[in-house]
């Protein structure tokens, strides 16, 4: 299992002392507990170890080629080194631009925007087993489609092996990893701005 870094925001940032030191203490041990229950959880019979990190490198791809991204990417081919590689090549195809969707509600028809869908191809089904390759095109769904996220969604991941624990646990992960990565990139940026300053 991996060793959790004591502040994996500053680690994956590589944010200035300065900048580190500005940082709300509360906030930093906040997000830092956030990260331990995710990734160094007492009990993972919902959401394999090596699953969170592979679900979290490729929904921190999905979105950026940046050091949070690369930070999973490593973490995902440590602990799964057979399957992180198809999973990565999987985030870097699917990534898009993105929000997109479809509301429901009808006042917000105007605000559709089309876009790309993701479902796992048969030989990604094959390779990664149905679990993970429905826990990715959930996570897909999160990322760049969440108006769309429906009871249908969350039958899908039940009836690919998913408990109601596991999927609330993937929801966390998504939404935390969407944090973390807007934060390291602020603090990257108040980094370089010091730094040229």
């Amino acid at each position: 299992m991996t060793t959790a870094i004591r502040d994996v925001i500053d680690e994956i940032s590589g944010a200035t002392p300065a900048v580190a030191a500005r940082r709300r203490p509360v906030t930093r041990e906040q997000s830092q507990a956030s990260f331990d229950a995710l990734f160094s959880p007492l009990d993972d019979s919902h959401l394999a170890q090596a699953d969170r990190w592979l679900l979290a490198a490729f929904a921190t791809r999905l979105t950026a080629a940046d050091a949070t991204a690369d930070f999973y990417a490593d973490r995902a081919r440590e602990e799964a080194p057979g399957l992180a590689e198809r999973v990565l090549a999987e985030a870097a195809a699917q990534s898009a631009a993105g929000p997109y969707g479809v509301y429901a509600e009808e006042g917000l028809q105007n605000e559709n925007i089309v876009g790309p869908r993701y479902a796992p191809a048969d030989e990604v089904r094959t390779a990664l087993g149905e679990k993970l390759a429905a826990g990715l095109a959930h996570v897909h769904l999160l990322t760049y489609r969440l108006r769309e996220t429906d009871g249908g969604s969350h039958d899908a991941l039940l009836q690919a092996g998913w408990d109601i624990d596991g999927i609330v646990t993937l929801s966390q992960l998504v939404a935390f990893l969407a944090f973390q990565q807007r934060v390291a990139a602020g603090l990257r940026v108040l980094s370089a701005t010091e730094v040229a300053a």
